[in-house]
């Protein structure tokens, strides 16, 4: 039997009939900002995540992330023609909503393409690992400060990896859906991994134990994706 919390989000928000292939992206609300399809199928992390916790994940939580924004911007006539980025870097003068669900589409999106299934992960690049050992002393140390940013991050939010303005590494976390390219982060910095710490994208199988999903998320890890990231950072500064 489902323990109470996992059965009210099931209440809430029940996940689509079982898919082999990457769900389909549904109409949003009207606006300028789409929720893009999966680029995998909703099994394709088990068991590190779920089929249910994608799906409701990215079919219900992102899906309303998206349609808020856009019941945001196109309320506001000076925002039309504004990219998610430049909503961001601007964040602090916006309304809360934009902030939220700016955050909320920015982030998951993001989210998704850092993760991959088995044999497309690959591993950390020459250039990213030497950055990592030079900014945290070894790769070890890295996961170790990034899961402990996680673990610790109070309530609901997000654990960063980021190119800093000066070029070096540093992890950091954000409450809510914040991140480090928001003019009001405390910590700025290109972000190249991330990971989503809310209840939502762990307690279907972790319960309570965020420390066991931050653990076992790097089995899942696309660093492929976030090398291509590392190195156009660096290339910009």
């Amino acid at each position: 039997m489902l323990k109470p919390f996992a059965a009210l989000l099931l209440a809430v928000a029940a996940p689509a009939a079982i898919a082999q292939t990457a769900p389909a992206a549904a109409p949003a609300a009207q606006g300028p900002f789409v929720l893009d399809a999966l680029p995998y199928a909703a099994n394709a992390l088990a068991p590190v995540i779920d089929q249910e916790t994608m799906e409701l994940h990215w079919g219900k939580h992102h899906r309303a992330y998206v349609d808020n924004l856009n019941k945001a911007v196109t309320a506001d006539p000076a925002l039309k023609g504004v990219s998610l980025e430049q909503l961001l870097a601007r964040v602090s003068t916006l309304p809360k909503a934009v902030r939220d669900n700016g955050g909320g589409h920015w982030n998951h999106r993001f989210f998704w393409a850092l993760m991959a299934p088995e044999g497309k992960r690959g591993a950390p690049s020459a250039p990213l690992l030497a950055a990592i050992e030079r900014d945290f002393g070894g790769l070890d140390k890295f996961k170790a400060a990034f899961q402990q940013a996680g673990a610790t991050q109070f309530g609901s939010g997000w654990a960063w990896l980021v190119v800093t303005p000066e070029g070096k590494l540093a992890v950091t976390s954000t409450p809510n859906q914040d991140n480090p390219l928001m003019d009001l982060a405390p910590v700025k910095g290109t972000p190249i991994l991330g990971n989503d710490v809310w209840e939502h994208a762990y307690y279907l199988t972790y319960r309570n134990r965020r420390g066991d999903y931050l653990s076992k998320w790097w089995d899942v890890v696309n660093w492929g994706h976030v090398n291509e990231l590392f190195a156009e950072a660096s290339a910009r500064r």
